[in-house]
């Protein structure tokens, strides 16, 4: 089985290409949304006790945990201790799901693929890209984004220069659906007769370009 990872700074269109993934008959699991559930589960207990107050009925509230933790490295820091490993959790559940029904390729979309060394757990690294102008129109058109917000988080992310460096293929997001679309399916095409590797003889780095 041959495990793509998907990635991409905040406003690439990343979410969205995980749609065209899924769109072609490729299971994909996504990261965040493992969080948010976790965030109704397993982790509530977790991370109220590290951060009182940020459980609501039963679910961690997330924007008031944002504001614990945005522009705070050690916060963010207990909080991924936390969160990290019930996340690889799932994903290693999703994993094992999708190999006993015979899928032939899969998706870990992973916000935070290279930052957190994620790369090492997939076969080869599809970025999600677009012009700088077009990353932070679409930032700030999000319900309650705000420049030192958007400058926060992207002090957490590699720089877009940097994935794209490491990227065994690349889709921009600002030539339209259908150009993306047709990028997924490229990828695809080009992926569909290659085995998957296993975790301890993962492809080499991409030397630089």
């Amino acid at each position: 089985m041959l495990v793509l990872g998907l990635t991409g700074s905040i406003a690439m269109g990343k979410s969205t290409t995980a749609g065209l993934f899924r769109a072609a008959g490729v299971p994909v699991h996504d990261a965040d949304a493992a969080v948010h559930a976790l965030y109704g589960a397993a982790a509530v207990a977790p991370v109220e006790a590290a951060f009182p107050g940020v459980a609501v009925d039963g679910r961690i509230d997330r924007e008031r945990l944002a504001g614990r933790v945005v522009g705070d490295p050690a916060a963010l820091a207990r909080l991924e201790a936390i969160v990290h490993p019930l996340v690889r959790a799932a994903e290693a559940e999703f994993l094992a799901r999708a190999a006993s029904a015979g899928a032939r390729r899969v998706v870990l979309d992973v916000p935070l693929l290279f930052e957190t060394g994620g790369e090492a757990r997939v076969d080869l690294t599809v970025v999600v890209t677009a012009p700088a102008e077009v990353q932070r129109e679409r930032a700030m058109a999000r319900p309650g984004m705000t420049e030192a917000r958007l400058s926060a988080i992207l002090a957490r992310q590699l720089p877009d220069a940097e994935k794209r460096r490491r990227a065994h293929f690349l889709i921009d997001t600002s030539h339209g659906i259908d150009a993306a679309r047709d990028a997924v399916a490229g990828i695809l095409r080009a992926v569909a007769q290659m085995p998957g590797i296993s975790l301890g003889n993962r492809l080499p780095a991409v030397p630089p370009r």
